[in-house]
């Protein structure tokens, strides 16, 4: 396992963490490169099933990132991601991901080393976790919607009466 580079996906919000991150990049800071950016207008607009689609298709870990609060582009977008994602924890726990592998936090466009250090503690935790198996290995399955599902009866023809 000492191999290992997680695969992180990183929702961010357009306005601060997305900026915040290109701030990083554009000052040279050193950072795990293993987190690939999803930029979104708002934190607000994230759906809980984006990360869970995430893992389905191998992300080991997740990201979410946005503006901090009482600073949202969109006045309360943050305030609703939060109480999305506090609720969202319980669910991860129910259906057996661990927490530990989806990081949220907020990061201004002014606050590159605070990307860098959220980017580096998120892989840090992931790889000790290890890869996540689990759910990818549902997703075969996942390709099938509705394994043996009953077939539709084929329409009857105009003019045919039973």
């Amino acid at each position: 396992m000492s191999d290992f580079e997680p695969r992180i996906t990183a929702f961010v919000c357009n306005w601060c963490t997305y900026t915040g991150a290109d701030l990083a990049g554009t000052s040279r800071l050193h950072m795990a490169s293993n987190v690939r950016l999803i930029r979104l207008p708002c934190t607000g607009r994230i759906d809980p099933l984006f990360i869970i689609k995430a893992f389905e298709r191998g992300a080991d870990g997740v990201i979410v990132s946005g503006c901090h609060p009482a600073d949202c582009h969109y006045t309360s977008g943050n305030y609703h991601a939060r109480r999305r994602f506090a609720v969202f924890h319980d669910f991860l726990e129910f259906i057996g991901v661990d927490q530990r592998r989806v990081t949220f936090s907020w990061v201004s466009a002014s606050e590159g080393a605070k990307w860098r250090d959220v980017v580096d503690g998120a892989v840090a935790n992931v790889r000790a976790l290890g890869p996540y198996d689990e759910y990818r290995a549902l997703a075969p399955e996942a390709a099938e919607p509705w394994p043996g599902a009953i077939e539709p009866e084929p329409a009857v023809a105009a003019g045919e009466a039973s």
